[in-house]
């Protein structure tokens, strides 16, 4: 059988409930958090190409002065994207990259921290050997919840 082209866990569900708890900002961090950690798959894949970097930073400048320009947000997710094309295959680099995308895009909706997280743990599954590979995206999605947790905690001490 086929495994789909995203990670799938049982930690999805529980992810996605205490992402409806949380405020935008703080996904957008955690978001950039995801992406950032299975952005190395990507770069060394592709040395020299900033553009997923470029997006991780973007959401973090957002996330630091509030200050939105859907024109940057567009261009800057959109590169990232494209970044991922140029993988040309699944592959964990490709998902590095698409996980940095639509960590830049939670600026705009946030909902949009869902599929970082998801591309991550995909990026993460796809690293592993396939013997491993359910495991290690449970691994990584139970980091993700783990750490959202802990961002919100922090927020309300």
């Amino acid at each position: 059988m086929k495994r789909p082209k995203i990670a799938v866990t049982g930690m999805d569900g529980p992810i996605e409930e205490l992402v409806r708890k949380t405020g935008h900002t703080m996904l957008a961090t955690w978001a950039a958090d995801c992406a950032e950690r299975v952005l190395p798959y990507f770069e060394e894949k592709s040395p020299g190409d900033p553009r997923p970097r470029e997006a991780i930073g973007a959401c973090r400048e957002w996330v630091r002065t509030g200050v939105f320009r859907m024109a940057d947000v567009r261009r800057t997710a959109l590169a990232a994207h494209a970044a991922a094309r140029d993988v040309q295959e699944d592959d964990p680099a490709r998902s590095a990259a698409r996980a940095a995308g639509h960590a830049v895009a939670t600026a705009h909706v946030p909902t949009h921290a869902i599929a970082a997280a998801r591309y991550a743990a995909t990026a993460v599954r796809d690293a592993a050997s396939p013997a491993e590979a359910d495991i290690a995206a449970t691994r990584e999605r139970e980091w993700q919840y783990q750490h959202l947790h802990e961002l919100m905690e922090e927020s309300s001490s």
